[in-house]
C-alpha cells in the first residue's frame, strides 16, 4: 500500500556560486529543487538552504565551517538524503558522504531518479537505464557501507555500496551494449511507425516548453484524451500523440513531449533524443510558456537552446503560447492579453478555464492550411497507383481527361509533394 512506503527524509541545498559563468536566480533555484524532490513519491522534504559560494572547492564543493554547520542542520533534523541541485563530482560525493554520514544525490541523479519512477513505454524505460548506467560508471569511487536500505527506481537513494570498481565497470559496460541492441530494435519499430504516419496526410503538431507549463493540460483540453496532468515536474515522459479536428473540418495530429529543464543531465539529452525526435518530424511547433511563472523568460531560453541543440531552426513555423493566465492579477493578465493580440505567432491562454483556445486552434489551422500550394499535373494512364495516392490524400481539388491521362490540380503541403515524388 502507497501509505505503507518508507518515506527519506531529505533536505535540498542550492550552491549559489558567485563566479559561475549561467548563475540562475538563487530564489528560483532552490524552488525548483524542492519541487523536483518532491516529484518523487518516497521523499520527504524537510528542509531548504541556499549556499552561497564565492567559488566551488574542488574536493569538497563547500568550505570546512559550512560543512559543520550543515552537518549540526542535517543531524539536528534526522537529515538521511542531501539532494545538492547542481553537479557534483564523484569525489565530491563521496567526501560529503563521510562528513555528514548521509546520502547525497545532485541535479543529474535526481532528475533519472523522477524518470526513472515515471517512464511507462519500453523505450522510456531503456533509455532510463542506459542514462542512468551511464551515470552510475563516472560514480564507482564510492565505497558505502553503513545505508543499506534498499528501494526501487535506480539505487541512488540508499543501496549498498558499492566494491570491486573494475568488476563493476566492466558489468556496466556489458549491460549497456545489452540496452543499446534492445533499444536499437525499439527505435526500429518506431521509425516504421512514423514512416506510416509520414503516408497519412494530417500534418504533425508538437507541444514543447519546460516542465510543468501545462502542455499535458491543453494537449488534454485539445484532443479530449486523459494524459496525466499534475502541478509537478515530469508529469509526461513518453510522448503521446492524438488526432484532433481543427475549425473548417481541417485534421491535424497532435503530440504531447516531455518537458524540458534547465542544466537537462547530459546523459539524458542523448537517452531522449529519440523521444524528442517526434518535434523534429513537426509541421508546426506550439512553445508552450508558463507566463505566470517568474522565470519563465529563462525557462523559454532554456527552451529555445535545447531545440536549436536537437536541429531545430528558425524555418520551423512556431506558435508561442502564453499559458496559465487564471493564475495572473486581472491586471497583469490583461497586460499579456493586450501584447498577444497586438504581436504575430503569440498566443494568450489558459488552458484550464479555456480562455483563447478558439483563436489558437483558428491560427494553427491558418499556418498549416497556408503552408499548402496548388499545383496542375499530368498523369498517364499507366500512373493508376500514383492518381491513387493523391485521391487518398484528399488533395485533389480538379481533374479532367486527356488524350494521354488525366490533368489534376491539387492543393498540397512540401511535404506531400515530396511523397508524392518519392512514388
Amino acid at each position: 500500500m502507497e501509505h505503507d512506503r518508507v518515506r527519506t527524509r531529505a533536505w535540498v541545498l542550492y550552491p549559489d556560486i558567485r563566479n559561475e559563468q549561467h548563475r540562475r536566480d538563487a530564489e528560483a533555484a532552490i524552488h525548483e529543487g524542492v519541487a523536483l524532490a518532491a516529484a518523487l513519491p518516497d521523499l520527504d522534504v524537510v528542509g531548504s538552504k541556499v549556499v552561497r559560494l564565492p567559488r566551488a572547492h574542488p574536493g569538497w564543493l563547500f568550505g570546512s565551517g559550512k560543512i559543520e554547520e550543515l552537518k549540526e542542520l542535517f543531524h539536528d533534523n534526522e537529515v538521511e538524503l542531501v539532494l545538492i541541485d547542481g553537479p557534483v563530482t564523484p569525489v565530491q560525493q563521496r567526501n560529503l558522504e563521510k562528513a555528514w554520514k548521509v546520502k547525497i544525490l545532485d541535479r543529474t541523479g535526481l532528475i533519472l531518479e523522477i524518470f526513472s519512477d515515471r517512464a511507462r513505454t519500453r523505450e522510456g524505460v531503456l533509455q532510463v537505464e542506459m542514462a542512468a548506467l551511464s551515470y552510475q560508471r563516472t560514480r564507482l569511487v564510492r565505497a558505502w557501507t553503513h545505508l543499506e536500505r534498499q528501494r526501487g527506481g535506480l539505487g541512488f537513494v540508499g543501496g549498498p555500496g558499492e566494491t570491486q570498481i573494475e568488476a563493476d565497470r566492466r558489468a556496466i559496460d556489458d549491460q549497456l551494449i545489452n540496452l543499446r541492441r534492445q533499444l536499437a530494435k525499439v527505435i526500429k519499430t518506431r521509425t516504421l511507425h512514423r514512416a506510416a504516419r509520414a503516408k497519412v496526410p494530417y500534418p504533425i503538431v508538437a507541444l514543447v516548453g519546460y516542465t510543468n507549463a501545462g502542455k499535458s493540460t491543453l494537449f488534454n483540453r485539445l484532443t479530449g484524451a486523459d494524459v496525466m496532468a499534475k502541478d509537478m515536474l515530469f508529469a509526461t515522459l513518453d510522448p503521446t500523440m492524438r488526432r484532433v479536428q481543427l475549425p473548417e473540418g481541417f485534421e491535424v495530429i497532435m503530440s504531447d513531449t516531455v518537458g524540458f529543464i534547465s542544466d537537462l543531465p547530459t546523459e539524458l539529452v542523448a537517452a531522449f533524443r529519440a523521444t524528442l525526435e517526434e518535434v523534429l518530424a513537426a509541421d508546426l511547433i506550439l512553445h508552450v510558456r508558463d507566463i505566470s511563472h517568474e522565470e519563465s523568460d529563462a525557462q523559454a531560453k532554456d527552451v529555445e537552446t535545447i531545440l536549436s541543440s536537437l536541429g531545430v531552426d528558425d524555418s520551423r513555423p512556431q506558435i508561442e503560447v502564453w499559458n496559465k493566465l487564471d493564475q495572473l492579477p486581472e491586471d497583469q493578465a490583461d497586460a499579456r492579453r493586450s501584447r498577444a493580440e497586438r504581436e504575430d505567432g503569440l498566443h494568450a491562454i489558459s488552458a484550464l478555464t479555456g480562455e483563447g483556445l478558439e483563436d489558437l486552434l483558428a491560427e494553427i489551422s491558418e499556418v498549416l492550411q497556408g503552408s499548402r500550394h496548388e499545383a496542375e499535373l499530368e498523369l498517364n494512364f499507366v500512373d493508376g497507383k500514383q492518381r491513387a495516392w493523391l485521391f487518398q490524400q484528399d488533395i485533389v481539388q480538379a481533374e479532367e481527361q486527356t488524350e494521354t491521362g488525366f490533368r489534376i490540380t491539387v492543393l498540397w503541403t512540401e511535404k506531400q509533394k515530396a511523397q508524392f515524388q518519392s512514388l
